[in-house]
């Protein structure tokens, strides 16, 4: 199990003087990727803005590396932990290249000298990503997930040890989504990076998560591995479905089926 990097201990989120979810306790640990799942309107995003300083907490705090997140001043708080919203605005005609390079403003401010290790961390945050064949490449011209692989770079060439994603895969097909999520298992496999997740999908939790949280009725409904998380008691409490959970013989994952009227029996 990695190191802690970030950790949510009681906290209380909500936006408009609204209260979403209570008591959250959450923690990131280096090289793992900590999945949020749960219903439309639970309150993911909202837990996701708030660990990442975007949201003050009611209550509760959140510390990054031991060190609360208030105390932190932006720019500081940039250099450890970055955050890729739901959806993203480029300027138009801005190319790749240009579009990683704001990555390193956490560091250099907007109008400072490009540096030799400016340029180390953005030519990292494009291969990693494979987003190094794109970068004379316009952003408008690319596809879902080519975008989404530009995005990441941008916000990887922070050079952070935690990173958050707000619903990466929304809007791409099926290969893209799997080309984003693969992306983010070799961050936390390969470079350590604690990461923590927005998805809908529950087969795709299982597969890539080290730790579900599951976010429900203004709290959260539970957290642990994929396979003591994703139950079908669990997942008819949280999203009021029943379903028919297996494991997939070829790959270990598991696959979560809905038993409703008319679908077809998911086999053994």
């Amino acid at each position: 199990m990695g190191d802690v990097r970030l950790v949510a201990n009681g906290l209380d989120v909500g936006h408009g003087g609204r209260t979403v979810l209570r008591q959250v306790d959450l923690a990131l640990r280096a090289g793992e990727i900590t999945v949020l799942v749960g219903p439309n309107g639970c309150g993911k995003s909202t837990l996701l803005r708030t660990v990442a300083g975007l949201l003050p907490p009611l209550a509760g705090d959140t510390r990054i590396d031991g060190e609360p997140l208030r105390s932190l001043a932006r720019r500081e708080l940039s250099q450890r932990l970055a955050f890729l919203p739901q959806t993203s605005q480029a300027p138009a005609g801005v190319t790749v290249r240009e579009l990683v390079r704001h990555g390193r403003y956490a560091h250099r401010g907007a109008l400072a000298r490009h540096t030799a290790e400016d340029t180390e961390a953005i030519d990292w945050a494009l291969r990693v990503t494979d987003a190094a064949p794109l970068v004379d490449r316009r952003l408008d011209e690319l596809s879902g997930g080519e975008r989404q692989r530009a995005w990441l770079a941008m916000v990887l060439a922070q050079r952070a040890g935690v990173l958050l994603l707000d619903e990466p895969t929304t809007y791409l097909d099926m290969r893209h989504q799997f080309d984003v999520l693969d992306v983010v298992r070799r961050l936390a496999r390969e470079h350590g990076i604690a990461c923590g997740v927005v998805l809908h999908d529950l087969t795709q939790a299982a597969a890539y998560a080290d730790e579900v949280v599951v976010v429900a009725d203004g709290g959260v409904a539970a957290t642990g591995a994929p396979e003591s998380v994703l139950t079908s008691d669990v997942i008819e409490r949280a999203f009021g479905l029943r379903v028919t959970v297996i494991r997939d013989p070829s790959t270990g994952y598991l696959a979560c089926f809905p038993q409703r009227a008319g679908a077809p029996a998911a086999s053994p």
